[in-house]
C-alpha cells in the first residue's frame, strides 16, 4: 500500500513526472541504439566476438556498454572513452595552471573544461575506433572465413564515424539525464547496461547450479545470500557518515536570542560514492584498448592486466581505487571553504579556534575516515576474483561486488535521493516513514 501511495504523489508532482518520463525516453533510445549492428556487418557471423566477450576483462568492458560491444553496436564503445577523457582532464587540473584557473572561473571555466574534456574524448575515440574494427574483422573472419575490409578505405572511415558519433551521441544522452531527468546521466547509463545484463546472468547461474550433482540449489541459495549481505554492507559503506559536533555561538539582536544550539557536520565515510570505481576501471580498460581488443598476441605484461581475476590486475585496480578514492574526495571536500562559512555563520567546532585550525582539523578528520573507506570499496571491487575461485560462473561474479555492484548501489540511492528530495519539498511522504532518509552523494542528512 505504501508503495502504490509512493507511486501516485511522484505522479502528482508534474516536475518529477516529467523527468522521470524523460528519463525513460532516453533509456530506451539507449537500449535501442544498443542493437543497431553497424552497416556492412553480418550479425550471423558475430558468433566469436560474443564467445570473446563472455569472460575476463571483455565481458566487463560489454557489461558497460549494455551489449553494444559484443553486438557490433554503433554504441559499441559507450561511455567509457568520455570517462577516460573525464579523468585526464581532472588530472590536469591539478598540475597545469591553465587548468586550475578555468575551475576558479565558475560557470564559464566549466563549460570550457567540458568543451576541452569532448575534444580529447574524439581524439580518444579515433584511436580506439579503428582498434575496435581489427578486433571485430578477425572475429568475423573465424566465425565466416571472411574478412572485413580494414584499412584506409570506406568501410573504415565510415565506420570509424559511425562508431565515434554513436559515443557521443551516447553522451550526449547522459548530459541530458542529468539536465532533464533524473540522476547523474554519466552514472545511469552505465547502471543501465549493467542492470540490463542481470537477469541473464541470474538464470545462467541458476540453470549450472541446477544441473550440479549433490547440492546445487543449495549453493545458489547460499550464493544469493551472501550476495545480498555484500549489497547491505556497499549500502553501509556509500551512506555512512562521520558527524563532527558544531556550536553556534549566542547572538541577542533586540529582543530576540539568536544561536547557543549544538549541530552536526555531516562527513561521509565515501565522500566520492562511485567516482574512483568508475574511474579506475576506466584506466584498467587501457591495456586492452592498445592492444586493439585482441589479447591472443600480445605480451605476457599486456595479458596479466586484461585477467580480471589475476594476482596483478586485482592489485593495480585496488591500489587506483585507493589514490582515486583520496583525488576525488580532495575535489569535491572543500575544508578552507567550510571553515570560512562556519566563522561566517558565527559557528564554531568545539575546542578548535576558528579559521586555519579549523581547516586543518576538518582536513584530517576527512583523511582519517576517508582511508578505511577506500581501503573497504577496493575490498569490495576485487570481490568477483573470490567469487570466481570458489566457482561462481563468470558473468554471475561480475555482480558479486566489484565495480557492477558498487555502482548500482551509489547510482540507484543517488537517484532515490534526488526524488525523495522532491517529494519532501512538496510534503508529501517519501521512501521511509520517518528519521533518517536516504542520502545521497552529498552526504547531507534529510529528517
Amino acid at each position: 500500500m505504501k508503495f502504490i501511495n509512493l507511486i501516485k504523489n511522484i505522479w502528482k508532482i508534474e516536475d518529477l513526472r516529467g523527468r522521470l518520463i524523460t528519463t525513460f525516453l532516453f533509456v530506451l533510445v539507449y537500449r535501442f541504439g544498443s542493437y543497431v549492428i553497424l552497416p556492412g556487418v553480418d550479425p550471423d557471423t558475430l558468433a566469436n566476438l560474443h564467445a570473446q566477450t563472455a569472460g575476463g576483462l571483455m565481458a566487463l568492458l560489454d557489461m558497460f556498454s549494455g551489449g553494444a560491444f559484443s553486438n557490433a553496436s554503433i554504441f559499441a564503445l559507450g561511455i567509457m572513452p568520455y570517462i577516460s577523457a573525464s579523468i585526464i582532464v581532472q588530472l590536469l587540473s591539478i598540475a597545469i595552471p591553465y587548468f586550475q584557473k578555468l575551475q576558479k572561473e565558475g560557470e564559464s571555466g566549466r563549460q570550457r573544461m567540458n568543451q576541452i574534456t569532448r575534444v580529447l574524448t574524439v581524439a580518444i575515440l579515433l584511436f580506439q575506433c579503428p582498434s575496435y574494427l581489427i578486433n571485430l574483422s578477425a572475429q568475423v573472419a573465424q566465425a565466416s572465413g571472411e574478412h572485413l575490409a580494414i584499412g584506409f578505405n570506406w568501410f573504415t572511415i565510415y565506420s570509424t564515424i559511425i562508431l565515434t558519433a554513436g559515443s557521443m551521441f551516447v553522451m550526449w544522452l547522459g548530459e541530458r539525464i542529468t539536465d532533464r531527468g533524473v540522476g547523474n546521466g554519466i552514472s545511469f547509463i552505465i547502471l543501465i547496461g549493467i542492470i540490463a545484463r542481470l537477469p541473464g546472468a541470474l538464470i545462467q547461474e541458476f540453470s549450472s547450479r541446477l544441473n550440479d550433482a549433490g547440492g546445487g540449489l543449495i549453493v545458489f541459495i547460499a550464493e544469493i545470500i551472501i550476495l545480498i549481505l555484500v549489497f547491505a554492507f556497499a549500502i553501509m559503506l556509500v551512506q555512512g557518515t562521520r558527524r563532527i559536533p558544531v556550536q553556534y555561538a549566542k547572538r541577542v539582536i533586540g529582543n530576540k536570542q539568536y544561536g547557543g544550539v549544538r549541530q552536526y557536520i555531516p562527513l561521509k565515510v565515501n565522500a566520492a560514492n562511485v567516482m574512483p570505481i568508475i574511474f579506475a576501471q576506466a584506466i584498467m580498460f587501457i591495456p586492452i584498448a592498445i592492444v586493439g581488443f585482441n589479447t591472443d598476441g600480445s605480451s605476457a605484461f599486456a595479458r596479466a592486466f586484461m585477467d580480471n581475476n589475476g594476482f596483478w590486475y586485482n592489485l593495480v585496480f585496488a591500489f587506483l581505487i585507493i589514490a582515486f578514492t583520496y583525488f576525488y574526495t580532495a575535489v569535491i571536500i572543500n575544508p578552507q571553504q567550510m571553515a570560512e562559512n562556519l566563522k561566517m555563520n558565527n559557528g564554531f567546532i568545539p575546542g578548535v579556534k576558528p579559521g586555519k585550525k579549523t581547516a586543518e582539523y576538518i582536513d584530517s578528520v576527512m583523511s582519517r575516515i576517508t582511508l578505511p573507506g577506500a581501503i573497504l570499496l577496493s575490498i569490495i571491487a576485487i570481490l568477483p576474483a573470490f567469487a570466481r575461485f570458489f566457482g561462481v560462473s563468470m558473468s554471475f561474479a561480475q555482480f558479486y561486488g566489484g565495480t557492477s555492484l558498487l555502482i548500482m548501489v551509489g547510482v540507484v540511492l543517488d537517484t532515490l535521493q534526488q526524488i525523495e528530495s522532491q517529494l519532501l519539498m512538496r510534503h508529501y511522504d517519501g521512501f521511509l516513514d520517518s528519521g533518517m532518509h536516504i542520502k545521497g552523494r552529498t552526504g547531507n542528512v534529510v529528517y
